[in-house]
């Protein structure tokens, strides 16, 4: 069976499927990423350039999430399966991450821009810093650091009621996204 591009009453296409890994695999690498920054020392040799690469992910992770949301905004959805409760728990967890992606980039734009310079992104543009925050970067740092560690939890939570879909119910909510 050949995968549209687009999506189907029955289907995720092949843009909706490639934004959706596409995001998984980059919220991973940032979420890895800013564990192992972390720990790193003032000697490290990657103690400047790995919150720079960090940085410039996180504002191309932005664009592909705005180019996901617009693409979605364009898209029939396929119908939902499950009962009543599932599909309104899986509505809520589905906005609960894109909220949190939200207060992840705004809180890193901030952080990232806490001086007043701007983020370069690969040596291709500049995001510009809107205003400098100053002492108040430990407040966005805090709320980077738990928005992370929270959409790391309710990422966990949303794997685990697809393959509760697949293995127990033994529907096709996961392999609708596996492009299937």
């Amino acid at each position: 069976m050949r995968m549209h591009l687009k999506n189907s009453r029955d289907r995720y296409g092949l843009v909706s499927v490639t934004f959706h890994w596409a995001s998984a695999v980059m919220a991973a690498g940032l979420f890895g990423s800013g564990l192992w920054m972390a720990g790193l020392s003032y000697a490290d040799s990657w103690y400047h350039s790995a919150p720079a690469m960090h940085k410039a992910a996180g504002l191309v992770f932005v664009a592909v999430v705005l180019a996901r949301l617009a693409w979605k905004g364009l898209q029939q959805r396929p119908e939902e399966i499950g009962t009543p409760s599932e599909r309104m728990l899986a509505r809520a967890v589905h906005g609960l991450l894109y909220a949190l992606l939200a207060t992840l980039f705004l809180s890193g734009y901030l952080v990232a821009t806490a001086r007043g310079h701007g983020i370069d992104v690969f040596g291709l543009f500049t995001v510009p810093a809107v205003a400098a925050i100053g002492r108040n970067v430990s407040i966005a740092g805090s709320i980077h650091l738990w928005a992370a560690w929270t959409l790391a939890a309710l990422t966990a939570v949303h794997a685990a009621g697809a393959l509760k879909h697949h293995f127990i119910h033994r529907d096709r909510v996961l392999v609708r996204m596996l492009g299937r």
